[in-house]
């Protein structure tokens, strides 16, 4: 099988790399970046410009499985210029990849594509599941909600939709949790507001298990990609700097205080998503780390 990788070269596309090649599975990927072109057998890149609605279409060559992973950073201060970027990111390329199919034949028979849990609502109370109606009406909301829009006109040309809802992805390579670590570290880490949102994560290893799992399973619909027993946010704190052997002594950072230091973006830090992963077990996907606990004793 010959797979192709939108955003390949990120944190998230790199672990599926690896495990697509441990699988003997070949990768195509898409690049905007000449300088990470790549051209071995097993590992072709291609370059393309989403913006500028330009792509060399041999990338679909060979191919049967789409891994759409491709979106701008949310954890960067949200102007009114790249707030237009985190949408036109992710809803501009699946429309470009979209019509390059359309025009021509292909082999493509599936596409699975990353999403986020931003989509449920703010909650401290309810405990979502992929068939939960409620759509967060917030900025981030919005984004998910037209980008998964972008993603299921697919469906109109015969091509085989999946979905993964990812909530807080944990790996001590980037991402979020080198931020949330290192001021515990340091002896200055904090819950913020009163703690008790809830953080639906997922270590990468899972994820990207996850995403090959779904190729391999030909999963279509959609599937929340975090582990089965969320935490508070003042519960990681606490694990974490157990781990670390810190203590919390800091009382919790008031929301206004963010609010004046990350703008909009605060919202990232003291929004509950307390999400379900049940479906996903229950078609036969394993969790090799399913508590809080075994994650931050592999990733510290």
């Amino acid at each position: 099988m010959r797979v192709l990788i939108t955003g390949a070269t990120g944190l998230i596309g790199q672990e599926i790399v690896k495990l697509c090649h441990q699988s003997n599975i070949d990768v195509n990927y898409l690049t905007t970046n000449k300088k990470k072109l790549n051209k071995d057998t097993n590992y072709k890149g291609f370059l393309w410009s989403p913006q500028r609605g330009e792509i060399d279409t041999k990338c679909f060559n060979d191919v049967e499985v789409i891994i759409n992973l491709v979106g701008a950073t949310v954890a960067k201060r949200w102007t009114s210029s790249y707030k237009k970027e985190i949408l036109e990111s992710r809803t501009v390329s699946a429309n470009l990849l979209f019509a390059s199919l359309k025009s021509r034949k292909h082999n493509i028979r599936h596409i699975v594509s990353a999403s986020a849990i931003g989509i449920y609502p703010d909650s401290f109370q309810k405990y979502y599941m992929e068939d939960s109606p409620e759509r967060d009406t917030s900025f981030l909301g919005q984004v998910v909600t037209q980008w998964e829009e972008a993603v299921n006109q697919f469906k109109t040309i015969d091509i085989e939709v999946g979905i993964l809802r990812i909530g807080l992805v944990l790996s001590e390579k980037g991402g979020a949790f080198p931020k949330i670590v290192k001021p515990i570290q340091i002896g200055a880490g904090a819950f913020f507001g009163n703690g008790k949102q809830w953080q639906s994560w997922i270590h990468v290893e899972d994820l990207a298990k996850m995403f090959l799992f779904a190729i391999q399973e030909e999963l279509t619909g959609v599937f929340n990609a975090v582990a089965p027993n969320p935490v508070s946010n003042k519960k990681m704190t606490n694990i974490i700097a157990e781990t670390l052997n810190k203590r919390i002594i800091l009382p919790g950072i008031p929301k206004f205080m963010m609010r004046l230091i990350l703008g909009e973006m605060h919202s990232l830090l003291f929004s509950s998503q307390r999400v379900c992963s049940k479906r996903v077990g229950e078609l036969g996907f394993t969790f090799k780390y399913d508590n809080i606990e075994s994650a931050m004793e592999d990733l510290i």
